[in-house]
C-alpha cells in the first residue's frame, strides 16, 4: 500500500493501477489511474468507498492492513459507479454486521448492479444528514450529476475533510510526477464537463464549510492551496476561458489543409497572440484536444470535406463539443474541398446549435490547396482572430 498520510485517524486504503490503458474504454491513460478510497478510525469505523474490481485484491489487503484487527461499522458508498463500487457485495459479505450507508438512488443502483436487495443493512441518507462515528461526524450532501444521479459528497466536521467523489479528481496514478492541473483539466471536461450548473451548486455548498483537505476518489489528496483548486473548478463550471490563447484544431487528407494551418498558425503569431496550440485530430489524442478548446478562449476548426459532409476526425470533435456543452467561445472555420465544399456547412450548424458561440467571418473556403484568395480569407480571418 502506498503510504499516503490524510490524518492520524483517517487512513488511504485506495490503490493505484499502472497497468490500465484506457480509462472508461475511451480515455488515454499514459500514468495510470488512482482508485481512492479512505478509513475513518474512531469508536465506530467508516470505509469511505471500495475500488475497482481489477485492485480489488489489493484494496481489501490495504484494508485489513488499516482495520488492524478491527472491524468496520459503515461502508459509506459516495458513488455507484463500478470502479468505486465493484467490492460492496464482497464488503457485505466478509463483514455480515456492516451498514451501508447511502441515499436512496445508491441502492436502487446496487440492485441493479448486483441483483441484491441491501435494505436490511442500508443507513439511508438526505441532504444534512448526520453519521456520528465518535470524534467525527459525517455531514452528507446530496450532489446529482456530478457526476452520475446518485452522486453524494460528505464532510468530516473533525478534521475538516471534503470527501468529494469524482470532483476534484484528476486521471494518472498517485506516484505521477505531472502538474496537477492539466490531467485534471482533462478529466473534468471530459468525465463532468456537460454539468456545470451542477458542479457550481456542489461549490455553493463547499463555500459553507471550513474545508482544510480534500478527499477525492481520483487523484491525489489536496491539503495545499486548495482556493487554487476550488477557483480553477469555479472557472471550469461555469464554462469561461482559463487561459488567452487561440486553440487551433485540424485533419489534413492529403496534406493541404495541414499547410493552411501552418500559414494561419505563423500569421497568428505575427499578430501578436498571446498564444497558439495547434492539435491534429486525426492523431492527437480527442480528449485532450477537448480539454484545451476548453481551456483557451479561441476556437480555429480546419477541415476537409468528406462524402458531402465532414471528415470524420472533425465530425467526432465537434460530436464530443456538444456533448460536454461548449459554449462562451470565438470560433473561426476553415473548409477544404476540391468539387464540391461541405464541410463548413456542417461545422456551422453544428456551432449555431451551441451557446454563447460567436462565429467569425469570414468562414474560409478552400479549394484543393491555398491560392491568393484564400491565403487572404484567410489573413482576414487571423485579422478577426487577434483583434
Amino acid at each position: 500500500m502506498q503510504k499516503i498520510t490524510v490524518t492520524d485517524t483517517v487512513k488511504y486504503i485506495g490503490v493505484s493501477d499502472r497497468t490500465l490503458d484506457l480509462f472508461e474504454s475511451q480515455y488515454i491513460l499514459p500514468e495510470g489511474m488512482a482508485y481512492n478510497s479512505y478509513l475513518i478510525l474512531d469508536e465506530k469505523i467508516a470505509i469511505m468507498d471500495t475500488a475497482d474490481r481489477r485492485v480489488g485484491e489489493q484494496w481489501f489487503a490495504n484494508l485489513e492492513e488499516a482495520l488492524s484487527g478491527r472491524t468496520p461499522d459503515y461502508l459509506v458508498v459516495h458513488h455507484m459507479e463500478p470502479d468505486h463500487a465493484a467490492n460492496i457485495m464482497k464488503v457485505a459479505e466478509k463483514y455480515p454486521e456492516i451498514k451501508i450507508v447511502g441515499n436512496a438512488k445508491t441502492f436502487t443502483f446496487a440492485k441493479q448492479f448486483f441483483g441484491a436487495d441491501l435494505s436490511d443493512r442500508a443507513v439511508v441518507v438526505k441532504e444534512g444528514d448526520k453519521l456520528p462515528l465518535g470524534a467525527h461526524e459525517l455531514t452528507f450532501f446530496m450532489t446529482p450529476m456530478v457526476h452520475w444521479p446518485e452522486v453524494m459528497m460528505s464532510y468530516d466536521c473533525k478534521d475538516q475533510i471534503f470527501f468529494s467523489a469524482d470532483a476534484f479528481g484528476k486521471f494518472g496514478a498517485l506516484d505521477a510526477e505531472e502538474d496537477w492541473a492539466c490531467e485534471a483539466r482533462r478529466y473534468y471536461f471530459n468525465i463532468v464537463g456537460k454539468y456545470g450548473a451542477q458542479v457550481q451548486n456542489v461549490l455553493k455548498k463547499a463555500a459553507a464549510l471550513d474545508i482544510g483537505i480534500i478527499c477525492p476518489l481520483h487523484g491525489p489528496i489536496l491539503k495545499e492551496n486548495l482556493a487554487y483548486h476550488i477557483g480553477l473548478y469555479d472557472t471550469w463550471s461555469k464554462y469561461e476561458p482559463e487561459n488567452k490563447g487561440v486553440f487551433i484544431t485540424y485533419c489534413s487528407i492529403h496534406g493541404n489543409t495541414k499547410a493552411a494551418v501552418e500559414k494561419l498558425e505563423k500569421m497568428l503569431l505575427d499578430r501578436g497572440a498571446e498564444k497558439v496550440s495547434v492539435a491534429d485530430l486525426a492523431r492527437d489524442d480527442q480528449a485532450e484536444c477537448v480539454e484545451d478548446a476548453f481551456r483557451y478562449d479561441r476556437l480555429v476548426v480546419a477541415a476537409p470535406s468528406y462524402d458531402a459532409g465532414l471528415f470524420p476526425p472533425a465530425e467526432e470533435f465537434l460530436a464530443h463539443l456538444k456533448a460536454k456543452n461548449y459554449q462562451k467561445r470565438t470560433v473561426g472555420l476553415v473548409e477544404n474541398g476540391s468539387w464540391a465544399p461541405s464541410a463548413g456547412k456542417v461545422m456551422k450548424a453544428e456551432f449555431d446549435g451551441m451557446k454563447e458561440i460567436t462565429l467569425l467571418e469570414p468562414l474560409v473556403s478552400i479549394r484543393s490547396a491555398l491560392n491568393a484568395d484564400s491565403e487572404a480569407a484567410l489573413e482576414a480571418l487571423a485579422d478577426a482572430l487577434t483583434k
